[in-house]
């Protein structure tokens, strides 16, 4: 037990620092093309800085994987600590652009969430929601391998977390006018965030009660 602490410890610290990287990265990019303060409608960036920012965000999500095979030995055991450090990563990133920028000024704030394949928008209260859950299910998951748990989701839970990632990424990428043409922001649609995350959650019980009953 007292290594798994330990290891959360780090993998926490590595997710908390790269955050801090990210959003220092955030903080140029609004100084040139925000100079007034973010805000909607976005800016359309006409030159190579917007492949870097792809380029970027894709070698982030293999930083965090690495750290994630590194870290497990098996297939969702990996997987759990993605989920852990994702979520840090994620959350740490706003709370240090509130530490440098004093932004976001509320959780309702909206925000630039990804860019792959379309850009991604919505309240910073989303992925924050998210993040909390995948490091609650990713904690809660490598307990079980360190107690000699096998998890293995069901075919049930592989629907009901198909079904939320398709809901959260619809409330995500749906206002096309506002991400691809420059237009105000229609109203964030939270029952979709909402019933995704109910999902998640549904998903993960129904697999750990299974793993748990099961052993």
């Amino acid at each position: 037990m007292k290594d798994l602490i330990l290891k959360i410890l780090w993998v926490t610290v590595f997710a908390a620092a790269m955050a801090f990287v990210e959003s220092a990265v955030v903080v140029y990019l609004r100084v040139i093309y925000y100079p007034e303060g973010f805000t909607f409608p976005l800016k359309l960036i006409m030159d190579d800085t917007i492949m870097v920012e792809l380029y970027r965000e894709i070698a982030t999500l293999f930083i965090l994987l690495a750290v994630a095979v590194l870290t497990g030995r098996r297939f969702w055991e990996r997987f759990a600590w993605f989920m852990l450090t994702f979520g840090v990563w994620d959350i740490f990133y706003y709370i240090w652009l509130k530490v440098l920028i004093s932004w976001p000024s509320s959780l309702s704030e909206w925000d630039i969430l990804f860019l792959i394949p379309v850009p991604w928008i919505g309240p910073v209260s989303a992925p924050l929601s998210i993040s909390l859950l995948m490091i609650l299910a990713g904690i809660l998951i490598v307990y079980l391998f360190q107690n000699g748990h096998e998890f293995r989701p069901s075919l049930t839970s592989y629907i009901l977390a198909a079904a939320g990632v398709v809901l959260i990424l619809y409330s995500f990428m749906r206002d096309t006018g506002a991400t691809l043409y420059q237009q105000i922001p229609q109203p964030y649609q939270y029952e979709f965030l909402v019933m995704g995350d109910i999902l998640f959650v549904a998903a993960f019980v129904i697999s750990y009660v299974k793993t748990v009953r099961k052993e």
